[in-house]
């Protein structure tokens, strides 16, 4: 331990004192009290620290610089500013000899003899003054942790007692080295653990001490602005680990989505009993009340201590009424009582809890890392036709970097594929749909949506066993080729395939040695996206003045519908919207049928990259030729927002190929004539397409043998 290595020996003393000479040396000579000071404050010694460096910066935050002598009579003795001031403390000068052997008895010695004010007797017994000063030097000074002019040194005195310990047939306790922490007055025992947690204080904000007055401290929170809302966050928002209030920037259009799909939702019934279990700043709640008004009913939760002070600060800030314990919270100025503000409650408590004890219509869960934990509890108590949207935020196990914690979470067998983003849409669905059926309750999927760094589902909760007998059939598992990355669900059925590679439509298994595919799964197998509710969350965004969010609803649309189309139409909701509430039995009948006609037209499952399968020597098409020319084939087609190359279509990957071989240039080298040279022959192509195929699969056999 390093704060424990000492210079100064009970034995080693006891040597030194026998053999020491009776005259001492000029510079060992004890030197009285004023004058030792006045010689350390004009010339420190080497191993000491110099004066500036010890003193003050005026440009460091309020520290305890300005505290008054009645509070810096309370902070503990091993706290000083100045090698001085210990040693003061230590020769007993005038003014302080009254308090010194009040704090320790033991310091005053025999006549040219001074004790240490931090050790026990046992530990440093009474020496020359300049063995004592030596002493203060090398242990307390020289390993001591300093925080804005101030100097935490070590202790050896009785406020840290360690465990006893039975040595041979006694008891023994010894006394345990540690530091006072000038801001919180903890004890910690390693100067390592000293630093980090200093660190943790400032990292926090907390850079004021307790002996400070809180009006001399300054606010190190900062102001930011998000679709009009304002929010206090506090230093270090961005990094997980030092804060308590997470806020990522990033996540902006993760939080405009989910307001459109409130504000779509507000419009079929009102008010909306909200729900955001993890607060964090509360940015999104307070977008929901600050923008929807009286249509809902927002309750913001956290349950750290500092993220609830500091949602209801940024309430307070954006002139919203907080409600506390059913009681009105008011701080600061008046709060406007126009009507036009709705009411934000704060609640610090565990989500399961919250969400066990009452009910709400929407519920948006966005902890840090996996939702897994909190689905049970989701739909234990969410209303009929509510709404719950999820964000997962680790991509490192749905994007197959760490499959055994996929496993582990959602008990899901993965691998990295070309469509990994849509895969991970649909573990996460099915996760979402297992929760839902232990509860009894089935799920419509209105959209999911998987970019960088998070994944976002959002389904309506539909009541009754039926509902979710038919959400646990949609749950199978996937076929997935590692040789082409052609992939099909399993069918329906309980008998055993005896070779399952003939579900497959390539050919891999036959001319490929070994096994060929893998199971992935179990995943969500049906429809991903309700085009009817992105419509009414398009006309919501527009009319809110969400610009930004804009271009990815229209692609979920035209992905909806597996469309090529570069515009889709916008109306306004029915009137039948605004009538209030709709009747349950209607709606789950509507839905009912919407989803056994639309089980034909839904869009197709996953999409290819045409990067990936692009033909050696061969330039690819444009993206949106590609598109035309499949279409014009007969295929449904459409853009995908999961890759910006990949192409959603029903076509098999023979005949993808096919096509984009049909539309490709060759590239030209050296020694060939300018001009596009003639379109191959139709049948040729597809033993061309074939000889690819055969071709990447011979390298990836080197590679992987």
């Amino acid at each position: 331990m390093e704060n424990m290595a000492e210079e100064e020996l009970l034995p080693q003393e006891k040597e030194e004192a026998q053999v020491r000479v009776p005259t001492p040396a000029p510079d060992s000579a004890p030197v009285p009290a004023p004058a030792a000071d006045t010689a350390l404050d004009s010339a420190p010694t080497p191993d000491s620290d110099p004066a500036p460096a010890l003193a003050p910066a005026p440009a460091l935050s309020p520290s305890l610089a300005s505290v008054p002598e009645e509070a810096e009579s309370k902070r503990h003795i091993s706290i000083q500013r100045r090698l001085a001031d210990l040693e003061k403390l230590a020769f007993g000068t005038e003014g302080d000899a009254d308090s010194t052997s009040s704090l320790n008895s033991n310091n005053l010695g025999t006549e040219n003899s001074q004790t240490c004010p931090l050790c026990p007797k046992e530990k440093f017994r009474a020496y020359s003054s300049h063995k004592l000063r030596r002493h203060l030097q090398n242990l307390h000074w020289k390993i001591s942790v300093e925080f804005e002019g101030y100097r935490m040194c070590i202790c050896h005195l009785a406020c840290r007692p360690v465990k006893p310990t039975i040595v041979g047939e006694q008891l023994s306790s010894k006394l345990g080295a540690h530091y006072h922490c000038v801001i919180c007055s903890a004890t910690i025992t390693r100067r390592t653990d000293m630093l980090g947690h200093v660190k943790r204080h400032v990292n926090k904000g907390e850079t004021k001490s307790r002996y400070i007055a809180a009006s001399t401290a300054k606010s190190s929170n900062e102001i930011l602005k998000e679709t009009d809302t304002d929010i206090q966050v506090f230093p270090n928002y961005s990094i997980p680990q030092k804060t308590d209030s997470y806020f990522n920037p990033k996540m902006k259009l993760n939080r405009q989505i989910i307001f459109c799909t409130l504000a779509a939702l507000a419009e079929e019934r009102k008010p909306l009993e909200c729900l955001d279990a993890f607060g964090a700043t509360g940015i999104m709640g307070l977008q929901w009340a600050k923008h929807l008004g009286n249509a809902v009913k927002v309750t913001i939760n956290d349950l750290n201590e500092n993220s609830v002070t500091l949602i209801q600060k940024n309430c307070h800030l954006n002139k919203l009424k907080v409600v506390v314990d059913s009681e009105e919270k008011e701080e600061g100025d008046v709060l406007e009582d126009d009507g036009t503000l709705g009411d934000i409650q704060v609640t610090r408590m565990d989500a399961n809890v919250l969400m066990h004890l009452r009910s709400f219509d929407f519920i948006h869960l966005d902890p840090f890392g996996t939702s897994v934990n909190y689905l049970d509890s989701a739909f234990r108590n969410v209303r009929n036709l509510g709404i719950v949207s999820v964000t997962s935020t680790d991509i490192s196990s749905l994007y197959a970097k760490a499959q055994h914690v996929a496993r582990r979470h959602y008990g899901c067998n993965i691998v990295r594929t070309e469509y990994y983003k849509e895969l991970a849409a649909r573990i996460v669905v099915a996760a979402v749909a297992r929760a839902a059926a232990r509860c009894n309750k089935g799920i419509e999927v209105l959209f999911a949506v998987a970019l960088e760094h998070f994944v976002l589902v959002v389904v309506r909760v539909l009541r009754g066993p039926t509902s979710a007998d038919e959400t646990a059939k949609k749950i199978q598992y996937l076929i997935h080729c590692q040789w082409c990355e052609e992939r099909i669900f399993q069918k329906d059925g309980n008998m055993v395939e005896e070779n399952p590679y003939r579900q497959l439509p390539c050919n891999c298994h036959g001319s490929m040695p070994g096994k060929t595919a893998i199971e992935l799964g179990p995943l969500w197998s049906s429809s991903l996206f309700n085009t009817g509710f992105l419509k009414r969350m398009l006309f919501e965004s527009i009319h809110h003045g969400l610009d930004d969010i804009q271009p990815l609803i229209k692609t979920l649309i035209f992905e909806s519908e597996c469309t090529p189309q570069s515009q889709c139409s916008v109306h306004a909701p029915s009137n039948t919207n605004k009538q209030g509430k709709r009747k349950s039995n209607e709606v789950t009948v509507n839905v009912a049928k919407k989803q056994k006609s639309d089980a034909s037209t839904a869009h197709p499952p996953f999409y290819y990259n045409i990067h990936r399968h692009s033909i050696k020597g061969m330039n690819m098409p444009k993206l949106k030729k590609f598109l035309c020319c499949l279409s014009q084939a007969g295929f449904r087609v459409s853009r995908t927002h999961f890759d910006p190359m990949g192409i959603r279509t029903d076509a098999p990957l023979m005949q993808f190929k096919s096509i984009l071989l049909k539309y490709s240039t060759p590239t030209y080298t050296g020694g060939h004539s300018e001009g596009q040279m003639p379109p191959a022959p139709e049948d040729t192509v597809t033993d061309r397409v074939q000889m690819s195929v055969n071709d990447k699969a011979e390298a990836s056999a080197c590679r992987r043998w």
